[in-house]
């Protein structure tokens, strides 16, 4: 009788050579998501150093920008249902960190 164990490696990525940032920082955290008629986003301290905050529809229009500080908050009054990407860009255009989030109505 044979008995075969398989393990699974959990393998982490790595970050770019010369990068400190750690793969798995995280600059926004936003709430609630699912959200109604407000959503809030909490940016970390090292972010809003001339970093622009932007927010797109499903079909790629942009409905929101600003320049980022500690916390936006942003009305959903004029936002139809669906699902929203947002990005965070730091002063060169580059994207720093992306996600998406859902209205409810």
């Amino acid at each position: 009788m044979f008995i075969t164990l398989l393990t699974t490696l959990q393998v982490k990525s790595q970050t770019q050579p010369g990068s400190s940032q750690e793969p798995d920082a995280k600059h926004v955290k936003f709430y609630p998501n699912p959200a109604t008629s407000l959503i809030t986003f909490d940016f970390l301290k090292e972010s809003d150093k001339g970093f622009s905050f932007q927010v797109f529809n499903f079909l790629g229009r942009k409905v929101h920008e600003s320049l980022v500080s500690s916390k936006t908050v942003i009305n959903l009054t004029d936002f139809t249902r669906g699902i929203y990407i947002f990005q965070l860009k730091d002063q060169n255009g580059k994207i720093v960190e992306s996600g998406k989030f859902q209205v409810n109505k």
